[in-house]
């Protein structure tokens, strides 16, 4: 039964697992759900129209209290400066918030960001965080802060010689914002380790409830995404059992490392692991998953334009059965299902789902020499562009945006 994302949020919140993770194409609503999610957990916010870019920094620091979020909003605490009309070198700008100064002004994590940056991206590339005093009052007190407005980053080349300042890629600007969430994210597990909240170095977290993280770097190269996974998946374990864990990816690779990691397929574990679909009427599903991601997913997409290709240029030959055979298999593992027979069509009075089986089953195993004819007849063809058609069409994670090439 499909649900809207506030419902799929609620569902989120009633289950009592450490770790729910989600696969779901780009444009499923994994940032939507995020948003749900937050308004669930502080519904005192609702009325503010984009938590995380207001300028005031109690509210964002009082939305923290129970929920630390990672998602394309928080993205938008940063922005370029580039100043063409004067020509002046460009600078990230971070927006007022409380995070950022918590993080790199309390605790003076600036280094650690640092480091976090140049390990998943290139370790010459170097931020360099501008500091700022802002004056405040408690009472007739004057009370002096450290403010971190911008970050700049040069190219160093291992002499005293500096290439820069640069304006750093798309790619690398989203690594370097996870830098700063991982960092923040870290140093608050290792607060919230210390069990009494007594002898806390701050008590600033102690009712944090949920971390929500929604597609952390899909930029990086295959090893670095591992990298971070793994990391991840450190600190989850590192947590306290009290904090619990969403986290949302486009990534069948970023998906099937944390899953492994997790150790989420041990023990009979089945529930924690979802795939979210969006339906055409706008309403979702989040259905439990059964084991990792396919590791091969990329080859699901090959398999599939192999076969459309086929059927549009009328070339379908007798191993094109195979491959679909193949697809349904993948597909099958993918959505949890125990036998890749039971996505074909059927449930019908004129059910030809035991055809479609057999047709599937000796066309794509058959070794007598009599049967091994190249062309099909076009009976078959017909099926072979019809049990595609069906697989494409009713289940949805085949329904891929095309921003998810982009």
């Amino acid at each position: 039964m499909s649900k809207t994302l506030a419902e799929i949020a609620q569902q989120l919140k009633d289950t009592d697992k450490k770790v729910q993770l989600i696969y779901a194409f780009n444009g499923s609503g994994k940032t939507r759900l995020s948003r749900e999610f937050k308004k669930l957990i502080s519904p005192k916010f609702d009325d503010i129209e984009d938590v995380d870019a207001v300028e005031d920094v109690d509210a964002v620091g009082q939305t923290r209290s129970k929920i630390l979020y990672y998602n394309a909003f928080t993205e938008d605490l940063f922005y370029w400066d580039n100043d063409l009309e004067q020509d002046a070198e460009p600078k990230l700008k971070i927006q007022p918030n409380s995070f950022t100064d918590w993080i790199l002004g309390d605790q003076g994590q600036d280094q650690n960001v640092i480091t976090h940056f140049q390990r998943y991206a290139n370790d010459k590339l170097t931020p360099r965080f501008k500091v700022e005093d802002k004056e405040s009052y408690e009472g007739d007190k004057k009370v002096i802060t450290k403010t971190f407005p911008e970050v700049t980053f040069s190219l160093e080349r291992g002499t005293d010689e500096k290439l820069g300042n640069l304006k750093i890629s798309k790619a690398e600007e989203s690594n370097f914002i996870w830098s700063v969430f991982y960092t923040l994210l870290e140093q608050v597990i290792s607060i919230l380790k210390e069990p009494e909240a007594s002898i806390r170095e701050t008590n600033e977290f102690d009712q944090l409830e949920y971390v929500f993280i929604d597609d952390p770097v899909s930029s990086l190269d295959e090893n670095h995404l591992i990298e971070l996974a793994v990391n991840l998946a450190g600190l989850i374990t590192r947590a306290p059992a009290s904090l619990k864990f969403i986290i949302t990816t486009h990534s069948p690779l970023f998906y099937n490392v944390l899953h492994n990691e997790l150790g989420l397929n041990k023990g009979g574990k089945k529930e924690g692991c979802y795939l979210l679909e969006r339906l055409e009427d706008g309403t979702f599903n989040l259905n439990v998953k059964y084991g990792d991601s396919n590791r091969s997913f990329s080859y699901h997409l090959y398999l599939k334009q192999a076969l459309e290709k086929a059927i549009s240029d009328n070339q379908i030959e007798k191993y094109h059965f195979t491959l679909l055979r193949n697809l349904y298999e993948k597909t099958a593992s993918f959505l949890g299902y125990r036998e890749w027979a039971d996505l074909l069509p059927g449930a019908q009075p004129d059910d030809k789902k035991p055809y479609y089986n057999r047709i599937i089953q000796f066309t794509s195993h058959s070794t007598l020499s009599s049967e091994a004819v190249t062309e099909p007849s076009p009976q078959e063809k017909q099926t072979v562009k019809l049990l595609l058609e069906h697989l494409r069409d009713n289940y949805g994670y085949w329904k891929q945006p095309e921003e998810q090439n982009g």
